[in-house]
């Protein structure tokens, strides 16, 4: 765990309340539609490492990052959660590495980094472990588009109701939007969403979608592991502009946001939950072809 603490850019920082990206039942959607992706020996090799044999072995831990963050010991990892892109919405966006990802680091350079521990057989499985945990849930963050904003603190900032209830923007993009579509908030829900989206991918909406999702993934080097998060942080980002904030803020702020903007953001919610849960899979299947 020392050793792990020393890494390049593993500096202590303050944690930010609210930056939970998609919620406990989000995050396991993610990791139960990687899991309905992986190859069998990517299945093999994580079940060992993370000691776990059953179909949840991906989903138990999906939202392990959230929790350590609010520990002493991990609270070095908060800004891991997120990249500040300091673009104009909804006039202009975009994420700029140089510009974006500070010394602190962010989630770009968090996947980027604890996939070069995964694929480095001298860190211990201790270490390895934690790093799994941290890449399975980084991948689902960064298509959270909150999770790639800087403004009002990736949405945190902005007051709405939901359902007659005070909330934020950010928000109801990690928890209220997904459970609304789930129909639940618990693990028995992830797992069912989970499913009707991977049949989207294998043989509806997403079919012909799903190959160009993962064109350009790479985890052979650390600047195709960056620019492999970064396109990913982009694309993640362009929604604040097209649906998150499409209006501007005036049409959020104060308002209740649970008829027709919920109407609008579930395509996309389905899309980049189901986007990201197919790249995890494969993200972790070219992982254990590296090892």
């Amino acid at each position: 765990m020392a050793r792990l603490l020393t890494l390049t850019f593993l500096v202590l920082a303050t944690a930010l309340p609210g930056a939970l990206a998609w919620g406990a039942m989000g995050h396991e959607t993610v990791a139960y539609i990687a899991s309905n992706f992986v190859s069998s020996s990517t299945q093999s090799y994580f079940q060992s490492l993370l000691g776990d044999t059953s179909g949840d072995y991906l989903a138990s831990v999906a939202s392990w990052a959230d929790s350590y963050r609010y520990t002493t010991a991990g609270k070095f990892s908060a800004p891991f959660h997120f990249v500040d892109a300091n673009d104009n919405p909804p006039s202009s966006c975009g994420v700029d590495f140089s510009r974006d990802c500070d010394a602190e680091g962010c989630v770009i350079s968090a996947i980027q980094n604890y996939t070069r521990i995964l694929l480095d057989s001298r860190y211990s499985a201790a270490n390895r472990v934690i790093a799994a945990k941290m890449v399975i849930h980084f991948v689902g963050d960064i298509g959270q588009p909150l999770h790639c904003e800087a403004l009002d603190v990736g949405g945190n900032d902005i007051d709405v109701t939901y359902d007659g209830d005070d909330t934020n923007l950010h928000a109801i993009w990690d928890s209220d939007i997904p459970e609304s579509i789930s129909g639940g908030s618990s693990m028995a829900s992830a797992k069912t969403w989970a499913s009707t989206l991977t049949t989207a991918i294998n043989s509806g909406d997403y079919k012909s979608q799903a190959s160009s999702w993962v064109s350009g993934l790479s985890v052979a080097t650390a600047a195709s592991q960056q620019a492999t998060a970064l396109q990913w942080a982009s694309e993640a980002n362009a929604y604040v502009c097209s649906t998150v904030l499409k209006g501007g803020l005036s049409t959020v702020q104060n308002k209740e946001l649970s008829g027709a903007y919920t109407t609008a953001a579930d395509p996309v919610v389905k899309l980049q939950i189901a986007k990201q849960g197919y790249r995890l899979a494969k993200y972790l299947d070219a992982i254990v072809a590296a090892i």
